[in-house]
């Protein structure tokens, strides 16, 4: 049995882990609200450029932009992966990445070719090590994500789509749902599916008056469409990511809880096992005189 001076180290140990992970616990709930806020209030945006791109694409049907086309059989695909910069968050990582694993193996066991856009230590991470071609990534994106660091790593991909080197991109998040649950995703998000250019539905048609021409104005606004989805998967990861962690960390702040609590009966137990022996001694002692 432990000594009485081991245990005490113990529970000093637990208890200063304890501390780190209620703070941890209340840092990740203030980020929570504030990373749910900024979620919210990208989707009225994304709904909005979307029922414009809709009923842009229905009114000028003479124009089909490469995003709106679909291929019978797909050669090469690219996947946009979204995890996290820091760990301490769960199964948060690993459900998506877990799920992303096995879209590949779907992909690859057809013969497909797979190129990858990070977004995330985590991710990035994981797909160089299953020797994934990595074309492009971005890390350290903080608490805030900031579209014009999205930009660049993401238009590789949507570059090799509109050249015709890749038959569809697929976009890999976890998606917020409450602060108990949060689900990995994985969507088409190029081409561009029919649902999700639902325009509006009223029975009168839309017609437009371009400037400077049809072409030029489709082709900007359907970027900005594939850019404001892409901009709230990042948001919604991160308002899951705060979750998972502030739920990791109150989980791991009632462990701490439980086992000081064991080892403080177990403290109890020796040290009376201690004075038992020691009083035993002296009667044993003062009998032997």
């Amino acid at each position: 049995m432990a000594s009485g001076k081991e245990i005490r180290g113990k529970i000093k140990s637990v208890e200063n882990t304890k501390k780190i992970t209620k703070a941890m616990e209340m840092v990740a709930a203030s980020k929570m609200r504030k990373a749910q806020d900024r979620m919210r209030s990208a989707r009225p945006y994304s709904d909005k450029i979307r029922n414009i791109a809709a009923n842009l694409s229905q009114a000028n049907p003479e124009y089909t932009h490469p995003f709106l086309v679909k291929t019978n059989a797909a050669r090469k695909v690219g996947f946009i992966v979204v995890s996290t910069d820091k760990g301490l968050c769960g199964g948060l990582n690993t459900n998506v990445l877990r799920a992303v694993t096995t879209k590949l193996k779907e992909f690859e066991a057809q013969g497909v070719g797979i190129e990858a856009t990070a977004i995330g230590n985590k991710g990035f991470g994981f797909l160089n090590r299953i020797g994934t071609k990595v074309v492009s990534h971005a890390v350290q994106l903080g608490d805030t994500p900031h579209l014009e660091k999205l930009i660049g790593p993401v238009k590789v991909l949507l570059d090799a789509y509109q050249d015709g080197k890749l038959d569809a991109v697929y976009l890999c998040y976890t998606k917020f749902i409450n602060t108990m649950k949060q689900e990995p995703t994985i969507e088409q998000l190029l081409p561009l599916a029919a649902e999700k250019l639902e325009g509006d539905k009223d029975t009168h048609s839309w017609d437009y008056i371009y400037e400077p021409e049809a072409k030029t104005v489709i082709d900007e606004l359907l970027v900005r469409y594939v850019e404001a989805l892409i901009y709230q998967a990042v948001a919604e990861n991160i308002a899951s990511e705060q979750s998972a962690r502030m739920v990791a960390m109150k989980s791991a702040s009632d462990n701490a809880g439980n086992v000081i609590g064991e080892l403080k009966l177990v403290y109890n137990k020796t040290r009376q096992a201690a004075i038992t022996k020691e009083l035993s001694e002296i009667v044993a002692g003062a009998a032997a005189v």
